[in-house]
């Protein structure tokens, strides 16, 4: 994922990406079957062991950075499991603990966390994907979420989804690629006033505008 220091997004890209139907629906008649590694597989083990262990949902924190939003959102539902999965040592090693015991960071690469949490017949309640992940170039659509392959299991997993950035273009991006998997989708500006991440809170410093996209399926309303 592509982090910058600098909050502007800057695109050669003006609208939805006219390629986005196309690569959509080839991944939706398609089963991505990359190989998972050895250290995803010892994720996912330590995920099973947390799920058997907790008698209530499951929140996902996708791509959670230093795990600001995770903690966050353990405070907010109590009764969940709320797992914050990033690739990044580092940045997991820079969570601030706070007094919330439901919710646990899971270093692991998020697309094959998915698939083996699909494979597992588990499904969660909400699923956040709070990292603002444009990839702006026009040359870039298949490094964004919606872009990738593994983008269909997220409807396998079941829920609310809810992604947020400051690219309008990412979020309806995403907005559109969900609704072709079927899911009724919502887009809207979001106030930074309570930011989940470390993003929202530059965000809102920099008075930027930030956009939330929330997808469901009628079966989790």
């Amino acid at each position: 994922m592509n982090r910058k220091g600098n909050t502007s997004v800057y695109s050669n890209q003006s609208s939805i990406h006219n390629d986005l139907a196309t690569l959509v629906q080839k991944h939706m008649t398609s089963t991505w079957q990359e190989p998972i590694p050895l250290h995803d597989r010892e994720a996912m083990k330590k995920i099973i062991a947390l799920l058997e262990a907790h008698d209530g949902p499951l929140i996902l924190d996708s791509f959670c950075g230093t795990g600001m939003s995770t903690a966050k959102l353990a405070s907010e539902h109590p009764k969940a499991l709320v797992i914050g999965i990033d690739k990044s040592a580092d940045r997991l090693r820079r969570h601030v603990q706070t007094q919330s015991c439901n919710y646990r960071l899971i270093r692991g690469n998020c697309e094959h966390i998915w698939a083996q949490l699909v494979s597992a017949n588990i499904v969660c309640e909400q699923h956040y994907l709070l990292y603002p992940n444009p990839w702006p170039k026009k040359a870039q659509l298949k490094r964004r979420v919606h872009g990738h392959p593994s983008f269909p299991l997220l409807k396998q997993l079941g829920g609310s989804i809810e992604i947020r950035s400051n690219w309008k273009i990412y979020v309806d991006e995403f907005a559109a690629a969900s609704q072709l998997l079927g899911l009724n989708t919502e887009v809207k500006s979001l106030s930074a006033t309570e930011p989940l991440t470390l993003f929202e809170r530059k965000f809102a410093a920099n008075n930027e505008n930030l956009w939330v996209c929330r997808a469901y399926s009628s079966l989790s309303l």
